[in-house]
């Protein structure tokens, strides 16, 4: 699979010069490239770059330059963006502004602020993975899809849970219309040229890759749901190939997790052709892995069990000559605060413990920290319109899993990590 680091390290990273930062990322004997040279990196996930780099409500960028500045100095040149935002606006758990307000009726200022930020991006050599869907509520997504298509109205998780949610959207994979829409809306995107830089996206050095959907799921273990689940998986990425076969496909997935936990589903999914490597998330929180009470005394629990989980999904895909991203992971703060500067001591453990996987396993070619809140400075404890974007969606608490630029230690963990990429 991957070249192990250490000796390697000279070999491979985000190294940019003039003509690599015009390269497209391809896929080679488990690896990625750019040119001639292997390409392992530490990204971060910026779901709201597009209403950052925006001229409307949400939209400011100077705020994008300062923050696109300082990740590219800390070493951080891959950021996973949402291209999305679906259906109405002024609903709880939901960010704003949306970018589809009907079934391929868009918000132009959004648009406007993905080019730009895409833009941004070729200037400094920079990657983004983009993607286009959302198996949540808090851009829309399954449940809107599912709405227009007249299987509504979608349960909101913050008044009905997640059980009704997700027996809800479950229908998403086995509904022919929703599945339309979506579809319509990936060939609006990647079909798209960037007013910017006067290029289609199909061609723009700043794209590492198309993503399907942030955490795609079938949300039911039954066999039919599942089939149906990995078909419209490989038609999704059969119709980005086919609209853009210079970039990477990837999927979003969470790994088993994300499978009702089935490894053999993510393995089937990931094998498609039209799927150039593997994705992995990793939440010891959400999964129960780490209690709140005691987040700092788990770590130890929380990385035991994260090292057995990348394992089951890099052997699958070193079986099939494929790279594999961890492109989420988090861990709440300390006593589950959430204000910027807060103490970080379990999640500066568990980001050491991966980023040290990343470096001595060969297992992992690519990571994307969850998430990037930067500069910003929450007013509110759940984000109210219109607060600074932080790395946390509008349904959590706002700091809870972000990166903020006085989280020192932190962020000296994550420059220590990227400087060594790129020796």
């Amino acid at each position: 699979m991957s070249v192990l680091l250490g000796a390697s390290l000279q070999c491979c990273g985000n190294h940019k010069t003039a003509e690599t930062a015009n390269e497209y990322v391809t896929v080679h004997d488990g690896n990625f490239y750019i040119g001639d040279s292997i390409y392992k990196y530490v990204g971060a996930n910026f779901w709201y770059g597009a209403i950052l780099g925006s001229e409307g409500r949400g939209g400011d960028r100077a705020r994008l330059a300062r923050e696109l500045d300082i990740l590219d100095s800390l070493g951080i040149d891959n950021l996973r963006v949402l291209v999305g935002g679906d259906g109405d606006e002024n609903v709880s758990s939901h960010i704003m502004p949306v970018l589809q307000t009907a079934p391929g009726v868009y918000n132009d200022t959004i648009l406007d602020g993905l080019d730009y930020m895409m833009a941004e991006l070729e200037k400094r050599g920079m990657k983004a993975v983009l993607y286009l869907n959302n198996a949540w509520e808090w851009s829309g997504g399954y449940g809107e899809y599912l709405q227009w298509a007249g299987e509504g109205p979608t349960p909101n998780p913050a008044t009905n849970g997640y059980e009704a949610y997700m027996n809800h959207v479950a229908r998403f994979v086995l509904n022919d219309s929703a599945k339309a829409l979506a579809a319509n809306h990936v060939r609006n995107i990647v079909g798209r040229t960037n007013r910017y830089t006067g290029k289609p996206y199909s061609e723009s050095p700043a794209l590492m890759s198309w993503q399907i959907a942030n955490e795609p799921r079938a949300f039911a273990s039954d066999s039919l749901t599942k089939q149906a689940f990995a078909e419209w998986m490989a038609s999704q990425a059969a119709l980005i190939k086919s609209l853009d076969p210079n970039h990477l496909v990837s999927t979003g997935s969470e790994g088993r997790h994300g499978c009702e936990g089935d490894l053999e589903l993510w393995t089937r999914i990931h094998r498609d052709p039209n799927i150039d490597y593997g994705i992995i998330h990793l939440w010891p929180y959400n999964w129960g892995w780490v209690k709140p009470e005691t987040l700092v005394a788990d770590v130890d629990t929380a990385c035991v069990r994260a090292a057995e989980y990348i394992s089951a999904h890099a052997e699958k895909m070193a079986a099939v000559g494929k790279p594999l991203v961890l492109e989420e992971f988090g861990f709440p703060r300390d006593g589950m605060a959430y204000a910027p500067g807060t103490p970080t001591e379990g999640r500066d453990a568990f980001y050491t413990y991966v980023f040290s996987l990343i470096r001595d396993s060969g297992m992992i070619d690519g990571c994307n920290i969850w998430a990037w809140g930067g500069t910003a400075v929450p007013a509110h404890d759940t984000w109210q319109p219109w607060d600074a974007y932080t790395g946390d969606p509008a349904q959590e608490a706002q700091g809870l899993n972000s990166v903020f630029i006085c989280d020192s230690s932190t962020i000296n963990i994550i420059h220590s990590f990227t400087s060594q990429l790129t020796k």
